[in-house]
């Protein structure tokens, strides 16, 4: 991320929010009384099996489920990076999800030591998620300019998505540079990070020259993920929690908050910044586009 490139590839995975198994039209009324028929994002329990065990049942939208368990086992270090997936098989009818791999792994014991974290939908961690933060070391020669910054958040606050469309979601993109790379939704922004861990992890996608990008809080467990994921960046249009702060700064991880517009808050890591660009020269966020986190602070 040290030079504009023009060669970084177009969006590879976008929201679509036209797809009819994510949203179901419900009717109700309205403060005035008047009936309306409004569009209400669905959930689904979403039975993970890791080699024959049963490890955790999530709720989730329900799209990309291949992405979503590979990223959960992932980053939960239930799967090492050099573990080899012999299969990831889904069965529709049951919300079952089955991952196979070539080494028998040490589940049983992590499975006895899982925590709750502040995720919505209460997202499950395990007591050894932190096994490896002290090892990763993050690029110290990733950069981001200012006016990437600005461009990827009136990017990704404008591309129709679930959120516009029904609401009730988190989103998480992968970035590089100015270029929004993969967008992920879904009920818990746990779940949207995880799947595109696994996305990456599926098609072999390298965190060199990335950076990520969340509508939700900038929690200890999102700055975790980050960090196991090796992005040097991570950017929210939402706020901190102290915990989350301290771990950044304890990885080295570039901490953006609270990125609407023309203003952001950086915590951690502000020596991967390069102020290029006037923050008077931004217009500030449309009231159409102005999301939860634009409201809740």
């Amino acid at each position: 991320m040290t030079e504009p490139d023009q060669t970084m590839p177009d969006p590879i995975l976008l929201p679509n929010p036209d797809d009819t198994a994510l949203t179901r039209r419900m009717d109700g009324i309205d403060q005035d009384g008047r009936l309306v028929d409004t569009a209400v994002t669905v959930e689904r329990a979403l039975t993970l099996f890791l080699n024959g065990q049963e490890i955790v049942t999530m709720m989730t939208i329900g799209d990309y489920p291949d992405c979503l368990a590979v990223g959960y086992l992932t980053n939960q270090n239930m799967l090492r990076a050099d573990d080899t997936l012999t299969g990831v098989t889904v069965d529709e009818d049951k919300g079952h999800i089955f991952v196979t791999t070539a080494r028998r792994t040490d589940y049983e014991w992590k499975l006895k030591r899982r925590t709750l974290t502040s995720g919505c939908a209460q997202g499950t961690a395990f007591g050894d998620v932190m096994e490896r933060f002290d090892e990763v070391m993050l690029d110290d020669s990733a950069r981001l300019r200012t006016s990437w910054l600005y461009a990827l958040s009136r990017q990704i606050n404008q591309t129709p998505s679930l959120y516009l469309t029904a609401g009730a979601i988190h989103g998480c993109v992968l970035c590089a540079q100015d270029r929004p790379l993969i967008y992920m939704e879904d009920v818990g922004r746990h779940n949207a990070v995880d799947k595109i861990a696994g996305y990456m992890r599926l098609n072999g996608i390298s965190p060199a020259g990335k950076c990520f990008y969340t509508t939700g809080r900038l929690t200890s467990e999102m700055v975790i993920k980050t960090v196991q994921m090796e992005l040097p960046i991570l950017i929210s249009r939402s706020g901190f929690t102290a915990s989350g702060v301290e771990l950044a700064r304890q990885a080295g991880l570039t901490l953006i908050g609270r990125a609407k517009g023309k203003r952001f808050i950086c915590l951690s890591g502000p020596e991967r910044l390069i102020f290029d660009h006037d923050p008077e020269a931004i217009a500030d966020e449309a009231p159409a586009h102005r999301r939860k986190g634009a409201r809740d602070d």
